[in-house]
């Protein structure tokens, strides 16, 4: 009788330590998070006014997007919520819902929108913002 709730005991134990099965994460998803990171590393990077860090994460074509604010600043916050990534073999695109708060000269504006970024290459660059660009002074 012991020895079989030993047996059972032991049985029980090695089944219960086996290990799960992990599952490999898809290269879509591997590219949708790459894509989040440097959605998040450009817009860090244009609160700090870091120019270096856009210029070396987007071609010339997005890099002009980016800088196209024709209005000085002294500051600005900025919000991303990714909302939509698709996977094309040449491009990436990432839509986010976005919110400003803009100070300039002692006055404070805000806006918010919908922008899509494109994105090319592997690492991911952004080659151009479609539809409300979160990088521009809003109008008042």
């Amino acid at each position: 009788m012991k020895k079989s709730v030993l047996l059972i005991f032991a049985v029980l134990l090695l089944f219960s330590c086996g290990k799960k099965e992990v599952k490999q994460v898809s290269l879509d998803s591997k590219i949708s998070i790459e894509v989040f990171d440097l959605a998040e590393k450009i817009r860090n990077a244009f609160v700090k006014k870091d120019l270096l860090t856009i210029q070396q994460n987007s071609t010339e074509a997005g890099y002009r997007d980016i800088m196209a604010n024709k209005k000085p600043f002294d500051s600005v916050e900025l919000i991303f919520t990714p909302r939509w990534v698709e996977i094309d073999k040449e491009q990436t695109t990432l839509n986010v819902t976005w919110k400003s708060r803009w100070t300039a000269a002692g006055k404070t504006a805000a806006d918010r929108g919908m922008a899509v970024m494109v994105l090319e290459g592997r690492p991911p660059k952004v080659s151009k913002i479609l539809r409300g660009n979160p990088f521009i002074y809003p109008e008042q």
